[in-house]
């Protein structure tokens, strides 16, 4: 069955699909959708790019046209929880796609961060109301906390997808997810979809399914019977060797030739993007560069769209956009950082060759992670061939000089450098695949050379170090200006005050310092005070011990009370006793 036709699809399915261009059905689309539609819950494992949305927005769509005119405005048919506002707004673009024309009358409403307060959310549900809410976790949990209408909304609830599981709890939204779970219907069809099933999607699957479906859709490579591989067959994987001081030079060579077609660019970090993306966009002036991460609060949905129209150009970005989101006509995927785990080396690469399109993707790595290619063969089953280039370490000194000068020109820049590499060396030291990236096989002076930085921070994990192959510049940091006058300005001023108050602040502590312990005597006279409490203590302590005589003699004591309060003695009888154990 690979025809939508034979899948029991409405109409008006049918003749959205057809206008999107899906000509067949893909494998987990065939085996998920009948059994979504007959009332069962599904836990669904596929390879990124295979057509999961579809998978669980048909059945929604076909079950919410089935219940016509029976719901009200107000009611929620269906909740659909995504981990990042991309994936949420990728998903309500799809939906709106079907709610037209003959499903006008079914309204959609989509809840993420970076829109404004939450009351606007909790306003806009009271006053139009929704059967199909789409959103991030943090904020559905919020509009269910401002919004008692919303609570009693979802009791209509008869769907439930979790999209991208595993990134769910990935992201730490254990808490979230349960206050939610919670809060809707016990009876009710249940979606779980993700890439890779961990222990933790385990658990959810138990907490929130009832006798669920497995479906699990694997890619059969087409040189082997046995092998199964996570990863799509049209995508093609490569690795480059090189050294740190290499790799942003490889880089730049890399988009260069590859300057008119589309590509993505992982980093581990958000100061990363920041600081590489900029010199890209410093030497690319006449290429599409966008910047995209998790600390970009109002701009990043605008950012994601306006790239996916794009013809060509170059996306640098963290994780944060490495699950789901589909953009079109993705050439390359490049990992200039490793990723933090293995399955997220999978949902990069499944940025391209998306739906049986063709795409490529290529990691930098060190000589000492050349293992992480026969690793990721046996963990992940993807196969990943070495790519060769004609870089060649002139280049990369160029590219270094012009970007160690972007730092000497602007401070901004030469502080973002610093940030990035420190935020590299902590991210590189809680990877996840510790026994390959190991931070004390780490050169750090041709990581700092590589990152063009002017002088080595001060960080724990250089501490002790002897740092080789590193040269730190002759400039003046301390001269080093911001290109932004107010910035400088600022600077300026708060250094102006410093100059001001340090010859007292100087004095103050070398006064205090220049002082002896013996002659102190402050100091002195705190010390004996300090031993006059310990010596009264322990005076105390031992005045309070008793020997095992008397201890036998209160244990008594304490009985006779006792048998008084039951009445067991009369008060006589108990004045007489404790007369003679007195005696």
């Amino acid at each position: 069955m690979e025809k939508w036709s034979d899948a029991g699809i409405g109409s008006h399915c049918l003749e959205v699909i057809e206008r999107m261009g899906f000509e067949k059905m893909t494998p987990v689309q065939i085996a998920t959708i009948p059994l979504f539609l007959k009332n069962k819950d599904v836990a669904v494992e596929a390879v990124t790019g295979s057509g999961k949305t579809l998978a669980f927005v048909i059945p929604i769509i076909e079950m919410l046209t089935k219940k016509n005119e029976d719901l009200k405005k107000h009611d929620v048919f269906s909740l659909i929880i995504s981990p990042t506002r991309e994936l949420a707004s990728q998903i309500s673009e799809v939906i709106g796609e079907f709610l037209c024309s003959k499903a006008s009358h079914f309204t959609q409403m989509l809840f993420i961060g970076g829109t404004g307060d939450i009351s606007n959310d909790t306003e806009r549900f009271e006053e139009l109301g929704a059967h199909i809410v789409v959103g991030t976790p943090g904020r559905i949990n919020s509009v269910f906390e401002n919004s008692k209408q919303f609570c009693s909304a979802v009791r209509s609830l008869e769907t439930l997808v979790l999209d991208e599981a595993d990134r769910l709890l990935d992201l730490g939204f254990h808490q979230t997810i349960s206050s939610i779970l919670s809060l809707l219907p016990k009876q009710r069809r249940t979606g779980l979809f993700s890439a890779t099933q961990t222990e933790e999607t385990e658990k959810l699957l138990k907490a929130g399914l009832r006798n669920p479906v497995r479906i699990i859709v694997k890619q059969k490579l087409s040189n082997t019977e046995d092998a199964c591989v996570r990863t799509p067959t049209t995508l093609k994987n490569y690795y480059l060797v090189c050294k740190s001081r290499d790799k942003f030079g490889k880089l730049i060579s890399f988009l260069k030739c590859h300057k008119k077609e589309k590509v993505l660019v992982f980093f581990s970090t958000c100061a990363a993007v920041d600081y590489f993306g900029r010199a890209i966009k410093e030497f690319f002036s006449g290429c599409n560069v966008s910047l995209l991460h998790g600390k970009m609060k109002k701009k990043r949905l605008q950012i994601f769209s306006d790239f996916k129209e794009k013809e060509s150009g170059v996306l640098v970005c963290t994780d944060v956009m490495a699950r789901g989101v589909d953009i079109p006509e993705v050439n390359w995927v490049l990992q200039f950082d490793p990723p933090s785990s293995a399955s997220a080396f999978v949902h990069r690469c499944g940025r391209t060759a998306r739906i049986g399109k063709q795409g490529s993707a290529l990691i930098f790595l060190l000589e000492n992670e050349r293992a992480y290619v026969d690793f990721m063969e046996i963990n992940q089953k993807a196969p990943i061939y070495e790519y060769k280039d004609d870089f060649t370490a002139a280049d990369g000194q160029t590219y270094l000089d012009k970007l160690r000068n972007l730092g000497i020109k602007d401070r901004a820049m030469m502080e973002c450098g610093t940030r990035a590499f420190v935020s590299f060396v902590k991210s590189y030291a809680k990877h996840e695949c510790s026994l390959i990236f190991r931070l004390k096989d780490m050169d750090f002076g041709e990581l700092a050379t590589g990152f063009a930085l002017l002088q080595l921070p001060k960080m724990p994990e250089l501490k002790g170090r002897k740092v080789v192959n590193f040269q730190p510049s002759d400039v003046n940091i301390s001269e080093v200006k911001y290109k932004d006058k107010y910035r400088e300005k600022a600077r300026r001023l708060a250094l102006e005050k410093y100059e001001r108050e340090k010859p007292e602040v100087f004095a103050r502590k070398r006064f205090v310092s220049n002082k002896s312990w013996s002659k102190n005597k402050e100091r002195r006279e705190k010390k004996l005070k300090r031993r006059e409490c310990k010596d009264r203590k322990r005076k105390l302590k031992e005045a309070n011990t008793f020997d095992d005589k008397e201890l036998e003699e209160l244990q008594n004591d304490s009985r006779l009370v006792k048998k008084l309060k039951k009445g067991k003695i009369t008060q006589e009888e108990f004045d007489e006793k404790m007369k003679m154990s007195d005696m």
